[in-house]
């Protein structure tokens, strides 16, 4: 997907997390271990509520700040969701789900914080702020989920 946007940036991140949510679906009924099982099932119905949320942000935005271009400063798509399940989830290990999680996470983030002051107009700015805010925000809620069943 060519990003050229805000409304692509946002229609990429949903997709991205939906992505994410499906494969860790997929990959939670073949998952041998347990704990692992947990984690993906987990991150699945996480990743699926997340992609419904960035949803609500393109449905909520002003269409004129959607328009916003942002292909001047994205020299490619930062994080490839068809290439993040290439991963076999269902072959890893609890910690090497948890630290290619918050891989694909932190990446989103980085682009996030990359374009946030790079916004000419203040509503795309804050839409941008408030789409970092949520990244930042559900990233710390996996990674306190994640630290709960580490400790089963």
């Amino acid at each position: 997907m060519k990003i050229e946007t805000l409304q692509d940036l946002i229609e990429w991140t949903r997709q991205t997390h939906k992505h994410l949510a499906e494969c860790f679906k997929h990959c939670s009924d073949k998952q041998q271990e347990q704990r692992a099982k947990w984690l993906l099932e987990y991150l699945a119905a996480h990743e699926k509520v997340l992609a419904r949320t960035v949803d609500r942000f393109e449905k909520e935005a002003d269409a004129g700040t959607l328009h916003t271009c942002v292909y001047d400063y994205l020299g490619h798509t930062p994080v490839d969701p068809h290439k993040i399940c290439s991963a076999p989830y269902a072959q890893m290990n609890f910690d090497e789900i948890t630290a290619s999680i918050f891989d694909t996470h932190n990446q989103i983030i980085d682009l996030y914080r990359y374009l946030q002051g790079r916004m000419d107009t203040p509503r795309a700015r804050e839409l941008v702020e408030d789409l970092l805010s949520l990244e930042e925000h559900e990233t710390m809620l996996l990674a306190q989920q994640a630290n709960r069943l580490n400790d089963l």
